[in-house]
């Protein structure tokens, strides 16, 4: 679909204004079909809920939230449907709701995939339904009759933190994904000859280089000719089994003075979130903030193709703005780049080992995360 924006008219703004007023973020109207001020500060306001960019344009991934947001639970039969997964607010709902009985439906990321039919199909069984992993009428009137098995808490963070401890403290055989954004004719961000694409290709070798010598299986989402869409990098990650996802970025900003580090994790904004994401994404941040003192731009989650869509953790990281002179110059660096992929390093470290003989943050080294394999090995 082509992007919709302020002065836009016809059918399809129609349709976004009828499907923001329906979610109370504008009044009613009838028969415009104009997209002015008012739908602009609705949709803004609706991304900044649903943790999309926040830019005010009707994109794919806007639109796509746009619809999900007007599925109810018991609206609709929702099934698994492998070559086209359903998504929704109705399919979140569900997952909610079987995680509080105690299924485990995975992440409630609100994408229908094989984990929450198990879970489903679970439920049908255990309660004497009919077995067919679809949320038809009788399975939605059953999950509202029932009481949760406990109210509160984040049954998702147990598992996710049970499945780190089962894992254990050794970083060998960790199946790590490495994202390097954009790629082949998407340079990404280009200032003042450099480009974000070639930037992150080479931290994202610096990276592997490390990774792989601490036992871990590194594997590239993409070659530097090869520019997949986000769904397809999750779905590379996903077929791969991988632990932990690592999509490397630079930012831009219209102000020359907008600089600093931010990580991402997968968050709605309203409770549904990737707790080892989170966690991943904090211990991460802080690391790269302690040893290159670059601004602090904090974590903060988002609900980008690459992070909902993966059923492990993945963690997006922003290494500064090519639009700031200072962190251009840092990040032409090598050596700086080599400060970077050492602090990723420990932060994943870190994640596994759960806080257990751990060090201050920032002083953790390479040479202390080898000497720990090797101990571990012992």
């Amino acid at each position: 679909m082509r992007v919709l924006r302020r002065g836009d008219g016809g059918p399809a703004v129609a349709e976004v204004r009828s499907t923001l007023a329906a979610l109370g973020l504008m009044p009613a109207t009838t028969g415009e079909a104009v997209f002015d001020a008012a739908v602009e500060q609705a949709v803004r306001a609706f991304q900044q809920q649903r943790g999309l960019i926040t830019d005010g344009l009707v994109g794919p991934a806007t639109y796509r939230a746009l619809r999900d947001a007007t599925h109810q639970l018991g609206g609709r039969p929702l099934a698994y449907m492998v070559s086209a997964p359903i998504s929704g607010d109705d399919v979140l709902t569900l997952q909610e709701r079987l995680l509080e009985l105690g299924y485990d439906a995975g992440r409630p990321n609100g994408v229908f995939g094989g984990q929450t039919e198990a879970a489903l199909r679970n439920f049908q069984r255990d309660y004497g339904l009919t077995v067919d992993g679809i949320c038809g009428p009788e399975t939605v009137r059953a999950l509202r009759q029932l009481s949760p098995r406990a109210r509160g808490g984040r049954p998702v963070l147990l598992r996710e933190q049970e499945r780190v401890r089962r894992s254990g403290p050794r970083l060998r055989g960790k199946r790590i994904v490495i994202d390097p954004g954009h790629g082949g004719a998407d340079t990404g961000i280009a200032v003042g000859g450099v480009t974000e694409a070639a930037l992150v290709w080479d931290l994202a070798t610096r990276l592997e280089g490390r990774m792989v010598a601490t036992g871990m299986e590194a594997l590239l989402s993409r070659g530097p000719d090869q520019c997949p869409d986000e769904a397809e990098r999750a779905r590379f990650a996903n077929d791969a089994g991988a632990d932990l996802v690592l999509s490397l970025h630079a930012d831009r900003n219209t102000s020359p003075h907008a600089q600093g580090v931010a990580s991402f994790h997968f968050g709605t904004g309203n409770g549904a979130t990737s707790t080892l994401g989170e966690a991943m994404a904090g211990l991460i941040q802080r690391e790269l903030v302690k040893r290159t003192g670059m601004r602090d731009c904090g974590t903060h989650p988002k609900t980008w193709d690459l992070l909902r869509l993966t059923r492990c953790p993945a963690v997006r990281i922003e290494i500064g703005y090519l639009t700031n002179a200072d962190d251009r110059a840092r990040l032409s660096d090598p050596a700086f780049r080599d400060v970077l992929a050492e602090g990723i390093v420990v932060a994943v470290k870190r994640l596994y080992l759960l806080g257990e003989n751990d060090q201050p943050t920032g002083t953790f080294t390479f040479a202390d995360v080898m000497a720990h394999e090797l101990l571990a090995k012992g």
